[in-house]
């Protein structure tokens, strides 16, 4: 979350209220950082952002400029030193830097640079753009900033702060979202619409792949990355499936809208007989109101989520994912007992959370049930920004769908095809699904021999 404001406010306090509105993105740290009395200063905490920022919201810290960051960790370990934003002083003055993506080329680029002389702070990728824009002999923050991205690969959406003005970057292929919106004396820019939304912004536009926007109190000035050739779009189809808050508009697209057509699409290929439809909430919620609207199958709640809990697919090991789910759903007894029930969710990974649910569902009497996924197999790392593991860890990979059943003990599986997937959106060679097709648009430096595509 960034905001930009043509006169002092209380930064700290609006980036308090933009991160409490994208917690479902990163569970694990929280910080801010903000340009006040000619200097940057910042704050990082370890953990969600009621606890780790509230004491913003006590005082005031008028500033005109600031951006703030919630992570859960895709390159790099659960510590301090790789919580964002990033603040350094360098060869071209103060930076603040926040970002959302994986550089796929960050080992390359490391290696690089250590052998050259340079110390590493922590062990997350963002640190690397620092280091280069430091050591680049362009005059200029801008020109030295736009030097470096030239040489960075993979997915990014870039935050900075410099001399009170607020950079905004996303990559070419647009693997991330990121949006911009306006309210009286200000420029607000955030990962989702669900950010600006809360403070009934005006003039929402997603940033362009590609496109840098730098501002200044609330001017605005935008600028494509010199590039060789135009750029293949690749948004990720997981923030549609998962990731992203249904709430949200994300590449121009409803994500509630999206994922009632995916359980849409799930129902007309199945034929399975059940008394009721169940989600598991809430990434599940829109995606089975779609199943039960097309198969005529009474949508019921049969589970309940404790909303104090986050969410199991971004904890970082997996004892927490399997306590969690006892911790986060509870079954409904009285809807579930003696029904044949289908269970929608959004994805399989592990399988971890699907064999809890099933357990639960069966604890409170269900006599069948039948888990459908309205997203298809995941066989595939993602090296773009979100924490899918090694292939051997995801289950799709060892087993088919018959053996997933019995393995999670389910009467049946079924994923959405990803041919059907794709139907549920405009322009699909526009996304990129790797994770579930191993076709990567970006090189991967680091993804083992035969996965580079």
């Amino acid at each position: 979350m960034g905001i930009s404001s043509d006169r002092e406010v209380n930064i700290p306090e609006l980036l308090f209220y933009g991160l409490f509105s994208l917690q479902h993105r990163g569970q694990e740290s929280a910080g801010l950082a903000y340009h006040r009395q000619g200097r940057i200063k910042s704050y990082r905490s370890v953990g969600m952002v009621a606890n780790a920022l509230s004491h913003y919201l006590s005082d005031e810290h008028p500033s005109r400029v600031g951006i703030g960051h919630v992570r859960y960790s895709t390159q790099g370990t659960n510590k301090l030193e790789n919580a964002q934003p990033i603040v350094v002083s360098c060869s071209k003055g103060e930076i603040a830097l926040a970002h959302n993506g994986n550089i796929s080329n960050s080992t390359e680029l490391q290696k690089k640079l250590v052998d050259e002389g340079s110390i590493f702070q922590s062990t997350s990728d963002t640190e690397l753009l620092l280091h280069l824009v430091a050591r680049s002999r362009q005059p200029t923050f801008r020109e030295a900033l736009i030097e470096c991205l030239g040489v960075i690969e993979g997915a990014y959406c870039f935050l900075l702060v410099h001399d009170e003005k607020l950079y905004a970057v996303r990559d070419p292929h647009g693997f991330r979202p990121l949006v911009m919106g306006t309210r009286e004396g200000q420029v607000l820019i955030a990962s989702e619409t669900c950010a600006l939304e809360m403070f009934e912004a005006r003039d929402i536009r997603e940033i362009e792949p590609g496109e840098m926007v730098i501002v200044q109190g609330t001017r605005v000035t935008s600028e494509r990355l010199p590039l060789p050739s135009p750029p293949h779009k690749a948004h990720c189809i997981f923030e549609l499936i998962y990731f992203a808050r249904p709430d949200s508009t994300v590449y121009a697209r409803s994500v509630h809208m999206a994922r009632k057509k995916m359980g849409e699409m799930l129902a007309r290929a199945d034929r399975v007989k059940a008394d009721i439809v169940i989600a598991v909430p809430d990434s599940g919620n829109s995606a089975a109101l779609g199943y039960s609207a097309a198969s005529g199958i009474p949508l019921e709640q049969g589970l309940t989520r404790n909303h104090y809990m986050g969410r199991t697919f971004i904890q970082p090991t997996a004892a927490m994912r399997e306590s969690g789910v006892r911790m986060k759903l509870h079954p409904v007894r009285e809807a579930i007992a003696g029904k044949r029930v289908i269970v929608v969710d959004d994805s399989l990974v592990r399988g971890t959370t699907s064999r809890q649910i099933v357990r639960l569902l069966r604890e409170a009497g269900a006599r069948e049930v039948h888990l459908r996924l309205s997203s298809p197999p995941l066989r595939d790392p993602c090296y773009y920004g979100i924490d899918i593991p090694t292939r051997e860890e995801l289950i799709s990979n060892h087993l088919d769908p018959v053996g997933i059943a019995k393995e999670i003990d389910a009467d049946s599986v079924r994923f959405l095809s990803l041919d059907d997937l794709l139907r549920c959106v405009e322009t699909p060679e526009h996304f990129c699904h790797a994770c579930f097709s191993g076709r990567y648009p970006v090189a991967v430096r680091d993804a083992p021999a035969g996965r580079k595509e």
